[in-house]
């Protein structure tokens, strides 16, 4: 092959990669799935207050998203936060971090899956009538999108990647277009109906807005299709959750001035009771379909997502072996009906008077669950740093940032509040108990005691 030639297949290669803009929007994208659609109601709860929140969060989940994109350049083995772990802590970090991740995932299943009962309520109000009819609307959901990946993951992605323009292009649209019927005086009857101090409502809603920015840790994902990844990964991911914190802000900030705060509040489809104010019922109608859809594509999504992450655990070692079997259409069938009827047992547990209660309940256990595989994973970039012999100057600069996203973290364990602090101990008690069954898998010649 000439060099002419060579230079043209490289430059070909190059063409068929990614820009920095092309990997901010897939970053942002990924963000924002259905984690906003009822957090407005939500907040409502608090107050216009809450909003101080998202201040506190976009930071710190900058730097959060900062210290993977790092991590991911220095670490590009399969196992994503997993991985980074194991080079600090070895294989029971590994196991650790994917276990409370894995739980992570279950809990927000049935947090997405409480959004879209709460929008189709808009169409079939039977359904959040009473606690235990919301209920069995929600098992109904979650079995119906664990049955329907059963034919395999080559229909579950297109359905993902189409669905999940029903929130954020209503959004998105909001934050631009909601300020002409906006209203101060309306904002401003909402502000801090609860009387909280300021730092009262900057800690109020920490759990819900990370929620929304849950997934920022997959950014780093996609390194080896980008033309420059040592230069593009880490802005992306630092461009991206600046974008989607922008969109988060002004949406959840417009909707305030346009729907009175107690109407919000008792709201089980806030986007859509949004687009009803501002046009009429009928708009109101297509939004709240619109974000149906999208919670429908993205809990089949993830219910696959979820099922293939135990198959792949299974298949190192770390799982029972029943999640690694696949039925003919490339399905692990059987983890999907184990993990299906956890999740069934998630929504059983965290019954509640309101939807939004029970919604509010997943999310803080989710995020405890999240953030603990977070903390995890950032400690280990000061061991990739030092094996990497990274220059002075980038250790301290990466090593502050890193040190911002753990406190964050740590706050946002703190702000879950006791129920879902005691949720996330017990099943971190669990995950210790179950590695200690299944270490001596891992354990090296060098480590194991003489024979007497």
């Amino acid at each position: 092959m000439t060099d002419n030639t060579m230079h043209l297949a490289a430059e070909a290669t190059t063409k068929k990669k990614m820009n920095l803009v092309q990997l901010t929007f897939i970053v942002a994208v990924n963000m924002m799935g259905s984690g906003i659609i009822m957090l407005p109601a939500n907040m409502a709860q608090v107050g216009a207050i809450s909003l101080l929140s998202w201040l506190v969060t976009a930071i710190g989940s900058m730097a959060i998203a900062y210290g993977f994109a790092q991590a991911g350049l220095f670490n590009q083995r399969p196992g994503g936060m997993s991985a980074y772990a194991e080079d600090a802590y070895g294989k029971d970090g590994y196991f650790m971090v994917f276990f409370l991740y894995f739980l992570s995932l279950a809990v927000g299943n049935v947090a997405i899956g409480i959004s879209a009962v709460g929008y189709l309520a808009g169409f079939f109000p039977v359904l959040t009538s009473t606690p235990i009819m919301t209920c069995l609307a929600l098992i109904v959901l979650l079995w119906l999108t664990t049955a329907a990946n059963f034919g395999g993951p080559r229909i579950t992605g297109r359905i993902g990647s189409v669905t999940v323009w029903g929130v954020i292009l209503p959004v998105g649209l909001l934050s631009i277009i909601g300020w002409l019927w906006f209203s101060s005086s309306t904002f401003a009857a909402a502000w801090n109906p609860q009387g909280l101090t300021l730092g009262q409502g900057m800690g109020s809603s920490i759990s819900l807005t990370l929620w929304a920015f849950l997934g920022m840790e997959s950014a780093a994902q996609n390194s080896d299709a980008v033309e420059n990844p040592k230069r593009d990964v880490p802005l992306a991911c630092m461009f991206g959750t600046l974008g989607a914190a922008v969109i988060y802000i002004l949406s959840t900030t417009v909707i305030q001035g346009i729907v009175p705060n107690a109407d919000l509040a008792a709201s089980t489809g806030p986007f859509a009771l949004a687009y009803a104010t501002m046009f009429n019922s009928t708009v109101g109608s297509i939004v709240m379909a619109l974000a149906v859809l999208a919670c429908l594509g993205s809990l089949l999504g993830w219910q696959f997502t979820i099922a293939q992450t135990a198959k792949t655990a299974a298949d190192e070692r770390m799982f029972p072996s029943i999640f690694s079997r696949v039925n003919d259409m490339g399905a692990p069938m059987a983890g999907m009906i184990i993990l299906g009827i956890v999740q069934t047992c998630l929504a059983l547990m965290t019954i509640s008077p309101t939807l939004s209660e029970q919604f509010s309940a997943l999310v803080n256990l989710a995020v405890v669950t999240n953030v603990l595989p977070y903390i995890i994973a950032l400690s280990s970039l000061f061991v990739m740093m030092k094996a990497a012999r990274v220059p002075q100057p980038k250790y301290r600069l990466n090593a502050t940032i890193a040190l911002i996203g753990m406190a964050y973290s740590v706050f946002a364990i703190y702000a879950s509040g006791k129920d879902a602090v005691l949720g996330g101990m017990i099943v971190t008690g669990i995950g210790f108990i179950i590695y200690g069954l299944i270490a001596p898998r891992f354990a090296s010649a060098t480590n194991q005691l003489p024979a007497e």
